[in-house]
């Protein structure tokens, strides 16, 4: 491929794009359900409408840090070429399908980063990597499950201390209703940090062809198309991905579920105003293990957890190492 490209295949490529984004959605839904369809307070066909109206409206409440950090700070945006943009999508949607045909809850967050810096790499070499961008992707792995684990943990003991005096079956029915409200910022969350990322990838690939004029932003109809490929995703539910995520790691009850729900919609927050892509995947599943471990240490499934970190730990360089070759065998074509 060259730098410029013929109208119809940049339609192409914001198509393949967006078919990410559904993957994500798909993918990812675990992230926004698992928690309300395993206490039961919503069944799950219910559930992923409603993360799915959430996902969609989440652009209403949050900028555009994340898909500026998406299209200009994790490779240098000049080198950018629909060959890197394809190739760096193939990488993650590859990822992706594999490990939701496993039932894996990897990240698609960073198998795009990873896809994103293999193809930027195979294009131009280390130099197009900025660092300062990537850095702290990469912390953020770290970051986000060990923050929505300590947030959960905290949260489980609040509200322990605050219910104290509650019969088991009035806390099991005040959290049943609480848990719409944290499912809701969690689906927020959830689809504020998740679609600004394809954002990202398609304006840098319009600013590429010099579509954007002099200035990097992302225009509104890229919003709003990514925001519903999201939804769209979320609507139709990873259900091996659910299972894994809601009853395979640790049993909940609806206040555990509220705990990790709001303690991962803090953090996914947090990082959104910062900027920061962080996996949806990784913040939950921190929160999950924390509500868990806060009942006993033994009521969490340690070696499905410890499965789960080995995907996030193999997602960067393996999605890194498909988009390099995608673009090496792109290249050879063109």
């Amino acid at each position: 491929m060259d730098a410029t490209i013929a109208f119809p295949l940049l339609i192409g490529l914001v198509a393949v794009a967006l078919f990410f984004d559904f993957l994500n959605g798909l993918h990812d839904a675990a992230n926004s359900i698992a928690t309300i369809v395993s206490t039961r307070v919503l069944r799950p066909h219910y559930a992923v409408f409603w993360a799915a109206f959430f996902n969609f409206i989440a652009f209403m409440f949050f900028g555009l840090h994340v898909a500026e950090t998406v299209g200009k700070g994790i490779v240098d945006a000049s080198i950018v070429t629909p060959a890197v943009i394809f190739a760096a999508l193939v990488g993650a949607i590859v990822w992706n399908i594999v490990t939701w045909i496993a039932g894996i809850p990897s990240s698609s967050s960073h198998a795009l980063i990873g896809g994103l810096v293999g193809a930027g790499v195979a294009k131009a070499g280390t130099g197009a990597i900025v660092w300062s961008g990537l850095g702290k992707t990469v912390a953020a792995i770290a970051l986000s499950p060990a923050t929505g684990f300590v947030l959960a943990l905290l949260l489980i003991l609040i509200v322990s201390w605050l219910f104290v005096r509650q019969t088991p079956f009035a806390v099991d029915n005040t959290f049943r209703v609480l848990q719409f409200v944290s499912a809701s910022l969690y689906s927020l969350g959830h689809g504020g940090n998740d679609a600004q990322k394809t954002m990202g990838i398609i304006a840098v690939l319009l600013y590429s062809q010099g579509m954007l004029g002099q200035s990097f932003y992302v225009p509104l109809w890229v919003v709003l198309t990514c925001q519903s490929a999201l939804a769209l995703g979320t609507l139709f539910g990873g259900w091996r991905i659910v299972h894994t995520m809601g009853s395979k790691i640790t049993r909940l009850n609806p206040m555990q579920g509220f705990c990790a729900e709001t303690g991962g919609a803090i953090t996914l927050f947090a990082a959104t105003w910062l900027g920061v892509p962080v996996s949806t995947t990784h913040t939950i599943t921190g929160a999950i293990i924390g509500v868990g471990a806060a009942r006993r240490v033994s009521a969490v499934r340690w070696g499905i957890a410890g499965n789960i970190v080995v995907a996030w730990v193999v997602t960067l360089p393996a999605t890194a190492a498909i988009s390099a070759l995608t673009f090496f065998v792109t290249r050879l074509i063109g």
